[in-house]
């Protein structure tokens, strides 16, 4: 009996024969599969399996990277020497947690409401399985339910990834194979918030606004960052006239955060406001933008321009949250006219990428996991590998600079302050490039390799489309049928 011809793969892309840079890549095994392969019905090992499975796999090498600092014996600097330092870990001490301190209740938390919640709940009854003796090193108990917590939400954003792109679903594996995944997966709880945030994303193209508003209500109140999200939505409203679905995301969302924060709030206020305080009194952080200016090499073994480093003297910060806001802003509004005057409404993805990275671009912090924040919308918004893996590397190269910074800081000198310098450059430049090539594809979409494999459409872009994106199954050929 012959094998079975799928159908489905009549739809499907395959990076091999769309993507230059894997194409070259492949012709070391053979080149792209020949138009006349025959693929069977039979086969176990889908793509979607295969990214699955790529995603679990780097999840477990994440937490083995990790699992040098997972005792807390931190002598002699070893988190920064073998690039395992985790939040998670160093606030579970630090929080008062180990002391079964409530969050809120009884000790300030400088994060979200469901982050803080999210601590909470894992790390209570470890705090009291450790004072029954049931267990020998709590922190390291804390770390390691939080890792298997924090993967479960990044298989979740995988497969939110593979639900919104099934005839792209080798896109997904670069969501899955992301270096900077690797290094950043646990250091703090951001895999939580991105899952929340991809769920969500799959229920606005699948025409479900309310559930997308309950996931993004939920995914703001564990990190902010969501919320711009909404800023992609309502440049596609502006453009689509096309309101009434969006409102109620908007509202449901809103209230979902509503419902999360009040009780705390209420309840705890300074304890609720310290998120807020903490946010507009830090000033300018590791390899932002602010920071590259004033600490830049200037010869003579001078760094810095006066500028910069004189809006970090200012006790206050007004002067930098003014400036770094403005630009975002600016920022926001050349996306709304890219937006507003493109040949076709962009993709959601596109629009969302573009916010959240100048966001980031433009902000006076720019930590190293919030890498996460960017990588499922990279990935939707331009699911090109080689622009992608130059980022990623850029990105991995920062994270061991900055544990070399890091050490530096704490005395023991490892590389001159411009090496940091050059790779945050190097991070903030690479990003810059995929933010230009998302740009370029939203004014010529000819060259929108998604908008090429859905025939025009967004396969994000739920009510925004003119139809559904996702056809029925087709039936088997009859000559199939038949044998």
């Amino acid at each position: 009996m012959p094998p079975t011809v799928r159908p489905e793969h009549r739809l499907s892309d395959e990076p091999a024969n769309s993507d230059r840079f894997v194409g070259g890549l492949s012709e070391s095994i053979g080149g792209p599969l020949g138009s006349h392969a025959v693929r069977t019905s039979s086969r176990f090992w889908t793509p979607s399996r295969v990214v699955l499975l790529l995603i679990c796999a780097m999840l477990s090498f994440s937490w083995m990277q990790k699992s040098p600092c997972r005792d807390g014996a931190w002598a002699d600097m070893k988190q920064y020497k073998y690039f395992c330092y985790t939040d998670v870990l160093a606030l579970y001490y630090a929080e008062g947690l180990n002391e079964g301190q409530v969050p809120y209740a009884d000790h300030q938390v400088e994060y979200p409401v469901l982050t803080g919640a999210f601590m909470g709940v894992l790390g209570l009854p470890v705090h009291s399985l450790g004072q029954q003796q049931a267990i020998d090193n709590p922190g390291q108990t804390f770390y390691d339910l939080n890792a298997v917590v924090l993967s479960a939400f990044g298989i979740a954003a995988v497969a939110a990834t593979l639900a919104v792109r099934r005839r792209r679903p080798w896109d997904a594996a670069m969501f899955a194979a992301a270096p900077a995944l690797f290094v950043s997966a646990t250091v703090n709880w951001d895999l939580f918030c991105v899952g929340l945030a991809s769920i969500a994303i799959v229920f606005w193209a699948r025409r479900r606004p309310l559930l997308a508003g309950l996931f993004l209500g939920l995914a703001t109140a564990a990190k902010f960052y969501p919320v711009l999200i909404l800023g992609a939505l309502l440049v596609l409203c502006l453009r689509t006239g096309k309101w009434k679905e969006a409102l109620a995301t908007f509202g449901v969302g809103a209230g979902t955060w509503l419902a999360v924060n009040v009780p705390v709030a209420v309840l705890y206020w300074d304890s609720w406001a310290k998120f807020w305080d903490f946010n507009s009194q830090r000033g300018i952080d590791w390899g932002t933008l602010w920071y590259i200016g004033a600490h830049f090499p200037r010869g003579s073994g001078q760094y810095g321009f006066p500028f910069f480093q004189n809006l970090d003297t200012d006790p206050t910060h007004s002067t930098l949250n003014m400036l770094y806001l403005s630009l975002f802003l600016v920022c926001c509004v050349g996306i709304l006219v890219i937006g507003l005057t493109a040949p076709t409404p962009p993709r959601l993805a596109q629009l969302a990428f573009l916010i959240v990275a100048a966001f980031l671009i433009t902000g006076k912090v720019w930590s190293q996991q919030y890498v996460l924040w960017l990588i499922p919308l990279a990935v939707l918004a331009r699911p090109r590998w080689g622009a992608f893996l130059a980022w990623q590397a850029a990105e991995v190269l920062y994270f061991v600079s900055f544990y070399g910074e890091l050490m530096g800081a704490s005395g023991r000198q490892v590389f001159p302050e411009g090496v940091f310098v050059l790779a945050s450059i190097l991070r903030l430049v690479t990003l810059a490039v995929l933010v230009g090539y998302v740009i370029r594809d939203i004014r010529h979409p000819e060259l929108d390799v998604v908008r090429d494999t859905y025939e025009g459409e967004d396969p994000d872009g739920g009510v925004f489309n003119r139809d559904e994106v996702e056809p029925a199954p087709l039936d088997p050929p009859p000559l199939v049928k038949t044998l």
